[in-house]
């Protein structure tokens, strides 16, 4: 006997297996943005094919804030 998710060729299983990778990808990722001061919902672009490359590229090259204490000068 045949259902839904036996014809669409992914179980159950599969579909928490990719909650679970899209979770240990994005978790670390968003706490990165937070602390250069973006948004973390800027992680999402990773799980899009060519906006994670250009999402890359521009956090390349922006301007991170400095972390160092300038009170010792």
């Amino acid at each position: 006997m045949y259902n839904w998710t036996s014809m669409a060729g992914y179980g159950l299983g599969h579909w928490i297996f990719y909650a679970v990778m899209v979770l240990v990808l994005l978790y670390p990722l968003g706490r990165i943005l937070t602390r250069i001061g973006l948004s973390p919902f800027w992680s999402i672009l990773a799980l899009v094919p060519i906006l994670n490359l250009i999402g890359l590229w521009l956090l390349a090259f922006i301007d991170w804030p400095d972390r160092r204490s300038k009170t010792f000068g």
